[in-house]
């Protein structure tokens, strides 16, 4: 069944090859008509590039795929709360909906800008959130060793 779960789940799939990669471990698919058009996870430290986030990079794919801007009939699944940057993006993007696995209290846009994101935007949160957020928790407690 594609639902919020499956999408999520190749979200996460993202976000281990950026942990793999020693990035912070955040991953992105972009959706539409039920098919995955666009896969991305953070690329900063490979690219020496504050703004290659996976919801970055996976707005740009996704926009390359269809030929165009905007991504109203799409959506971004991410295993963390965008940031104000990415959320900015897809306010310009229109995309559809935003689904994000755990919150991220620190830089999460919903506390610094909650009306960053398209007003037509659906936004839905919490999706496997334990899996998304123990997966940051390894990795910054990897770092800290």
């Amino acid at each position: 069944m594609f639902d919020d779960a499956y999408f999520m789940k190749k979200a996460l799939v993202e976000a281990n090859v950026a942990f793999d990669m020693d990035e912070i471990p955040i991953g992105a698919v972009v959706v539409c008509q039920n098919q995955i058009i666009a896969r991305a996870h953070n690329l900063t430290e490979q690219l020496t590039d504050v703004t290659a986030h996976a919801e970055m990079q996976a707005i740009t794919a996704a926009a390359n795929y269809l030929g165009g801007k905007y991504l109203t009939d799409c959506t971004l699944y991410v295993t963390v709360e965008p940031c104000v940057m990415c959320a900015g993006a897809l306010g310009w993007s229109q995309i559809g909906r935003v689904v994000f696995g755990a919150r991220d209290e620190k830089r999460g846009f919903q506390k610094f800008a909650p009306e960053a994101l398209h007003v037509k935007t659906e936004l839905v949160s919490g999706i496997l959130a334990d899996e998304c957020g123990a997966l940051m928790q390894d990795f910054f407690a990897r770092k800290r060793r």
